[in-house]
């Protein structure tokens, strides 16, 4: 398995954005090519790829594997000797981990097809703007289409041969947001004649934490928080812009709706307050991800009884993946993969334990190879 991750650091070295992961393509690509071809059917798809393994049998259903490919825009503080090569760049949340292991149990059933067809994604832009919605859309998905799904995630807060995994819901719904206010600058000794939107950015800072605690039932779980604010130029100019950014999340797509419509209605009281214009965003919205109870049973019971691995039975949690949308239309699950990390995920000192790379490919072979 040594070379699987070799693999792992080969991509870490790489990290590109959405639908900009043109070197990330490439390797994948020059890798696939050198498998047994016999049974593999190859389709490039934005920056992303379709990767059929044809199955031996009479009447194969086609089992899913997706990967995401993408990394993010965080620079780097590892000193790893296979750090970014890429400024800026980071694969801070293991997608270099995602696409070594599919690359391995890719390689496993190229050499030796299932009964099943076995269909691998991999998939860009999981980070933002978004790529599972858009490859499900995609021709290519609908001559394919899987009749399950399965992926995995790192999880830094597990250890190497532990798995977390759950029935249900696993993931929230998440929508980015993006606020936009415009007033009128000036000089700071006349405020009079300006509208300031460093005080209008600030309240509006504050009426949105009420969103949670007022609009909310307290029996459902929903955040709204704004995690950037740029507002301003020097200490003696009254702003004349301000942007907010940041995320809503929760475990109800019906209240995902209500934090929009609330989001909405204090901005148009931000306006009115203030005199000023207030354009707001509601960007990458990922659906839940909800795992099939019949399926993940299965899965976690194969787990159970499997020699070096752990399987844990999780919580559900605010993360977003916009593996959802597959699993909206698919039956399928996601699970956690334990890394060992002293630092969590889209963190710039993330350093995930390469001793889990070897075992988790093994594990998923011999999984779907028992189905």
């Amino acid at each position: 398995m040594e070379t699987f991750v070799n693999i792992r650091r080969d991509l870490h070295k790489i990290p590109e954005v959405g639908y900009k992961e043109f070197k990330t393509q490439e390797y994948l690509l020059n890798y696939i090519e050198k498998l047994p071809q016999e049974s593999l059917s190859v389709k490039k798809w934005e920056t992303g790829i379709f990767v059929l393994v044809k199955g031996q049998g009479v009447a194969p259903k086609t089992l899913g594997y997706r990967t995401d490919i993408d990394g993010l825009p965080i620079k780097e503080q590892t000193e790893l000797p296979f750090s970014s090569e890429h400024p800026g760049f980071m694969h801070a949340c293991g997608h270099d981990f995602h696409m070594s292991i599919a690359l391995g149990v890719l390689t496993s059933m190229a050499a030796k097809p299932l009964e099943d067809n076995v269909l691998f994604i991999f998939q860009p832009a999981e980070e933002g703007p978004g790529g599972a919605e858009r490859m499900l859309q995609s021709e290519e998905m609908k001559q394919w289409m899987p009749d399950e799904m399965m992926g995995l995630h790192i999880a830094p807060e597990y250890t190497a041969g532990e798995i977390a995994v759950k029935k249900g819901l696993l993931f929230a719904n998440t929508s980015e947001l993006k606020i936009v206010l415009t007033g009128k600058g000036g000089h700071a000794a006349y405020p009079h004649k300006t509208k300031d939107m460093i005080v209008a950015g600030a309240h509006l800072i504050t009426q949105l934490q009420s969103v949670v605690s007022r609009s909310i039932d307290p029996l459902n779980s929903a955040v709204v928080t704004v995690g950037k604010l740029e507002s301003g130029t020097v200490g003696n100019i009254i702003a004349e812009t301000a942007q907010l950014d940041g995320t809503m999340r929760s475990l109800d797509p019906e209240v995902m709706e209500t934090l929009k419509t609330r989001v909405k209605a204090i901005c148009d009281g931000i306006a009115l307050s203030f005199d000023c214009k207030v354009h707001v965003e509601f960007n990458q919205p990922y659906y839940m991800v909800y795992n099939d109870h019949e399926l993940t049973e299965q899965f976690m019971r194969f787990a159970a009884h499997y020699d070096g691995i752990q399987c844990i039975e999780c919580e559900k949690a605010m993360t977003g993946e916009d593996f959802g949308y597959f699993l909206k239309e698919i039956p399928g699950f996601m699970f956690w993969l334990g890394v060992g990390s002293d630092y969590g995920l889209h963190h710039a000192k993330l350093n995930p334990d390469e001793n889990a790379i070897g075992p988790a490919i093994q594990f998923i072979i011999d999984y779907l190879r028992s189905k």
